[in-house]
């Protein structure tokens, strides 16, 4: 990775959060389909997960590729490991494995 210090902020929010979501734009207002596809799966899934605006940091939008070996935006991470961006996260959704993948984590207060 080019920049060490952008690589340890990703390690770090990564960590923290058990599923983390890059993304163009909030769950609120996605900038981009496969965003608003891969927020919305996260939604009906009805768990709490933090989100990662790359629009907002171009340093974080560029070393998030790096960071995942992925060139697209949203790159899903649970439980500290990559999962795959929108097209991934669809492919297991029908097979109903996000749902598996998801146990443990808690659900969102409505």
């Amino acid at each position: 990775m080019s920049d060490p210090a952008t690589h340890d902020r990703i390690a770090k929010l990564v960590a923290d959060h058990p599923v983390l979501l890059f993304m163009k734009g909030t769950p609120l207002f996605p900038q981009c389909g496969f965003s608003s596809r891969a927020i919305a799966m996260l939604d009906r899934l009805g768990i709490e997960y933090e989100t990662v605006d790359v629009l907002q940091d171009m340093e974080i939008r560029q070393g998030i590729k790096e960071f995942s070996d992925w060139p697209t935006i949203p790159p899903l991470y649970v439980k500290g490991e990559f999962v795959g961006g929108s097209d991934i996260m669809m492919e297991m959704w029908e097979a109903g494995e996000l749902h598996t993948l998801m146990d443990g984590i808690p659900t969102r207060a409505e």
